[in-house]
């Protein structure tokens, strides 16, 4: 099939109006419960959400993979981010430190060539994600939406005391966006998940129902990212050993990597 002339228009080899590929699927509510820290809630569904993206950031490609959940904190429903695994080492560490952005090195190939959409992701030497589809069909562009994520930002405290012990105790911090489309389109693969102990999508999210994968190009109208609450820390305490800068848990039989 050949794009609408309503898609996006940008210049040869520009970096920027690169749709994301969306990947969404649903795994079992045991398995979103398990990875939630106590305060923050299963959500409706368990919904698993990963989405592949190239991004200038600043000015620059930025290759990701983002992995988030269904979850509510205080009656919001929203997104709990297991991990933003990119390509561009200067935006992780601000990231974590400022916002808690759980944000980890990963080599991301990503591209189309005409309907064809591949997609391969890579940490540590262990391919976890790999995505081959074609566009099949146009879609209608979804109304103005917002999407809130939470993230956790938390600083334990120096000396790794074996015990609850905290510089700055867990806070949940929320990211609100307001997101246009400008181009929305329906693509069929086959995604294939494969054993990780950096990544465990498979062992901790494994696919329970349908795929639905799509490209969606948004327009950006906003974000908002604060503080919005305090977590229990005794009860966050096994939750802040983590794998990489990714909230992953490091006690699931995997590395430990905080």
């Amino acid at each position: 099939m050949s794009d609408s002339p309503t898609g996006p228009q940008i210049n040869p080899g520009d970096i920027v109006n690169w749709p994301m590929l969306k990947i969404d699927y649903e795994t079992s509510a045991e398995k979103i419960a398990a990875l939630l820290p106590p305060g923050i809630e299963p959500g409706a569904r368990p919904g698993v959400h990963l989405t592949v993206y190239n991004f200038p950031v600043p000015d620059e490609p930025e290759f990701g993979v983002v992995t988030t959940i269904d979850a509510d904190f205080n009656g919001e429903a929203g997104l709990y981010t297991l991990g933003y695994g990119i390509d561009q080492e200067s935006a992780i560490f601000i990231s974590q430190e400022m916002n808690g952005q759980p944000k980890f090195p990963c080599e991301v190939d990503y591209y189309r060539m005409g309907d064809a959409v591949r997609a391969k992701c890579t940490h540590q030497g262990y391919t976890f994600l790999e995505f081959d589809g074609r566009v099949v069909e146009t879609l209608e562009n979804p109304e103005t939406h917002t999407e809130t994520e939470w993230w956790i930002k938390v600083s334990r405290g120096v000396g790794m005391m074996p015990t609850p012990n905290y510089d700055f105790p867990p806070h949940v911090v929320r990211v609100h966006s307001t997101y246009g489309t400008a181009f929305h389109q329906k693509v069929e693969g086959q995604l294939t998940l494969r054993d990780s102990p950096w990544d465990p999508i498979t062992e901790l999210l494994p696919i329970e129902s349908e795929v639905s994968t799509r490209l969606w190009t948004p327009v950006f109208l906003g974000r908002e990212i604060t503080l919005q609450g305090k977590l229990d820390g005794e009860a966050f305490w096994p939750h802040a050993d983590v794998i990489s800068g990714s909230r992953w848990p490091g006690t699931h039989g995997g590395p430990r990597r905080s």
